[in-house]
Parts: structure tokens; C-alpha cells; sequence
């Protein structure tokens, strides 16, 4: 029904008699023989059902279906295709975000936003296939001039765009990715660090309008916990009163394996926080947060509120930073492995995106050159009002943390100095 032949310069092709009796010619080009062999078979098929109006075999519509658009238009034009009509970039987002059934809530929503993002540049209507790499280009534009991101969200912005036309590739609706090679990954960048003091932390604590949100606040800049996702998770059963320590759910990364959740220390700092919630909460009460569980609760805007009515000026990655604090502050005292298990984080993660250089360090370095390593070490904690005043007294924190009174009044008149007041010691928790 078909003849192939091949030409001395490698190049194929395919004759045949097509349904209204001309002959048509299928060039296929410099092809192996053993595809050039493959494709006769399914010409073959195609052009017996053309001939008796019925489908193709189940084996040659999944061959049709997996074709490049190469070979597909080259089938269109000796017609035994029809064109493949093109799936706009509208509907395809709107079935790409409907069928992600495995994904979380907060990521169904950065979906969302970068569909509003793609469809606000190229317009619903756009061809998956008229989307070039000259128009990824453009959509990276689109994002820093008009929607006014900042270059990482940008990248974000660009990565899931990549993530959905990749999917489009996947399901032979286009042929390649258009947004391959355009950055995604997001970088560091320090001008958005911004250390919170512990004077700052305390003003800020001052000003909470409740002991829930108090204890918000604490969890991040004294815990360590990630916001609002942690903090909600938290439930009274996963206080450990008598060892000192929280079972902290995280849902961001319980997907990687033994990363579902980690212990925490009840730090001295966090506990005066969590007991008076504790004793404030109602009889069987599971969730230890209950006032901000509502999808409407916006907590960065309530944070940055809380934040000037302190007198302070609200500082970038409102939360974020309260945590990124946490985790420089514990890794001037515990080994670098001890506080990511305490974080939930890679020690490379928090090199990247935690931990901080602080002005406490350059005082530390220029305190007195002719001092030993341990005096300014100790200087800066005690400038700074740590309770991690130096490495001597690991074992005694680690007692504290446990709750060990004897082992509290020990370090009491030990280390604190004759004019520091009684109350900077905090109460311990039967």
C-alpha cells in the first residue's frame, strides 16, 4: 500500500495512493531506517482508515498522539492528519490548577498568582504553541516592570512557568519549553536580612494586642517556628512539659522523608509565653493558637501593625526574620547540626538563607585586640543580654531546658552579675 525508499544521501521516503487516488509523497528526511520502517507501518494504517472511514488502531492513535509537531504538519499536509488545534494558555491553567489535587492549599495560591501573572501578559487566548522564547523573555519583563516584583519573586514567577509548560510538554501539547533557560532559582540576597534585637523583641511583645499573638511572636523570634504554618499545627499534646520540649508538625516539609517533624527545646525565653496561654486556654482544648486559625486572618499585616505601634520600623520578611534571628542567635552557642535539627532546616539551607552577619559580630571583633578569644565572646553575649553567655555553660543551659531547679539556682548564683535584677531570670515550669 506504502513503498519507503532512501535516497543516497540518507534522506526517506514514503509514497502512497492516498483516498482519492493521487499519489503523495511523505519525506521524511535523514531518519534511521528502523524509524523510517516504523513510520510506513502506521502511514499504512492511517491510510487504510482514511480509505474506509473508520479510526486508526489503538497502536497508531497513541503513535499519533506522541508525534513532534515536525512530523505531525509534514502527515497534515499529504493529509492523512488534520491539524492539531492548539490549547490556549486560559484553558490550559485552568485545568493544570484543577487537576493538582496533591499540592497544598498555599501552593494552589501561588499557582493562582502565576496564572493571573501569564494570562495578564500573553491574554487567555494565547496558543500553547505560539508561546516563544522571545515571549518568555518578555514575561520576565512583564514581572519587574509591570506587576513591580522583586527579582526573586520574579524568579519564582518564571520557575512555575516553567513547571507548566513543562507539564504542556509532557502531554504533547507543545513540542518544547519555551521558558527552559530563563532563570528561576532564587538567590540570596543580604540587604533583606534584618537582625531582631532582643530589646526589639521585647517592645514588640509589649505591643501585642493579645497572649495568643504574643505568643505568635515568641514562637518565631524564640522558637524558631516557621509562620503561620508551625504555628497552627501546634496542638497542647505536643508540649512536653516535664522534658522541656515540643513534637513540631511542619507541613512545608513533610513530603521529604523523616521531615514531617522535629523537637524543639521549651527555651527559657519561649516558656513564659506558652505558659500563659496555657493556663488562659479552655478545658480540652487541642490547638494552642484558636484566635488567628481563619483563612481571612492576614498576620504579616497584623505583624507590621503590631510592629509600629512599638515604635519600631517594620523590617523586610516580617516573620522570616524573626526565625532567621532564632537560628544566628543559637548558632553563636550550639554545634551547627544541633540547631538546624532544632530549625528544620540544612545547615547548607541556613548558610544560604538564616544566618546572619550581625553589627553584635563586628563589635565582638573590634571589642579589644588584646583580648582574649573568650573575654570578647563574653562581652558580646553579655552586651547583647544572652542567656548563651559562653560555651561553659552548655550543660547548665541544657539542665535549665530541662527544667532541673536545682540545676537553675546553681547557674543563678553563679552567673549572674550583683546588679542584674532577679526577674531577667525566667520562671521555670513545674
Amino acid at each position: 500500500m506504502a513503498s519507503l525508499t532512501f535516497e543516497d544521501n540518507g534522506h526517506a521516503r514514503i509514497q502512497f495512493k492516498a483516498s482519492n487516488g493521487k499519489c503523495q509523497t511523505l519525506r521524511l528526511g535523514r531518519v534511521k531506517k528502523k524509524d523510517a520502517r516504523s513510520i510506513k507501518v502506521h502511514v499504512e494504517d492511517l491510510v487504510s482508515a482514511s480509505i474506509s472511514g473508520s479510526s486508526p488502531t489503538p497502536t497508531t492513535a497513541r503513535w499519533v498522539k506522541d508525534l513532534s509537531k515536525s512530523l505531525h504538519d509534514k502527515l497534515v499536509r499529504v493529509g492523512l492528519l488534520t491539524s492539531r488545534k492548539s490549547a490556549t494558555l486560559g484553558d490550559f491553567m485552568k485545568q493544570y490548577i484543577a487537576e493538582r489535587t496533591d499540592v497544598k492549599p498555599a501552593t494552589l495560591e501561588a499557582y493562582a498568582q502565576a496564572e493571573r501573572n501569564l494570562l495578564a501578559c500573553f491574554g487567555p487566548d494565547k496558543g500553547l504553541r505560539d508561546i516563544t522564547r522571545e515571549d518568555a523573555k518578555r514575561y520576565r519583563r512583564h514581572l519587574i516592570d509591570v506587576e513591580k516584583l522583586s527579582e526573586n519573586t520574579a524568579r519564582r514567577r518564571m520557575g512555575m512557568a516553567k513547571q507548566f509548560l513543562t507539564a504542556a510538554v509532557n502531554d504533547r501539547l507543545v513540542d518544547d519549553n519555551p521558558f527552559n533557560g530563563e532563570a528561576a532559582a532564587v538567590r540570596d540576597n543580604a540587604d533583606r536580612y534584618y537582625f531582631v534585637s532582643r530589646d526589639e523583641a521585647k517592645k514588640l511583645l509589649d505591643a501585642c494586642i493579645d497572649a495568643e499573638w504574643r505568643l505568635l511572636v515568641a514562637l518565631s523570634r524564640y522558637g524558631g517556628l516557621r509562620c503561620p504554618s508551625e504555628h497552627l499545627a501546634l496542638r497542647w499534646i505536643d508540649i512536653d512539659w516535664a522534658k522541656g520540649r515540643i513534637h513540631v508538625s511542619s507541613p512545608k516539609t513533610e513530603h521529604h522523608h523523616g521531615k514531617a517533624s522535629r523537637i524543639v527545646p521549651i527555651f527559657p525565653e519561649l516558656e513564659p509565653y506558652l505558659r500563659e496561654c496555657f493556663e488562659a486556654a479552655e478545658d480540652g482544648a487541642e490547638f494552642v493558637i484558636t484566635r488567628y486559625r481563619s483563612a481571612r486572618a492576614n498576620l504579616r499585616t497584623q505583624l507590621s501593625r503590631t510592629i509600629r505601634q512599638a515604635g519600631l520600623n517594620p523590617w523586610p520578611k516580617l516573620w522570616q526574620n524573626l526565625r532567621s534571628t532564632r537560628q544566628t542567635e543559637l548558632a553563636e552557642s550550639f554545634p551547627g547540626h544541633v540547631v538546624c535539627a532544632w530549625m528544620g532546616n540544612s545547615e547548607a539551607v541556613a548558610r544560604k538563607h538564616y544566618l546572619q552577619v550581625t553589627d553584635a559580630h563586628f563589635e565582638e571583633a573590634t571589642y579589644n585586640p588584646t583580648s582574649s578569644a573568650t573575654e570578647i565572646s563574653r562581652n558580646a553575649s553579655q552586651a547583647e543580654n544572652s542567656i548563651f553567655r559562653n560555651s561553659r555553660n552548655d550543660k547548665d543551659l541544657r539542665l535549665i531546658a530541662n527544667h532541673d531547679e536545682s540545676a537553675r539556682l546553681a547557674y543563678q548564683d553563679s552567673n549572674l552579675e550583683p546588679s542584674e535584677p532577679e526577674s531577667d531570670v525566667l520562671p521555670i515550669a513545674p
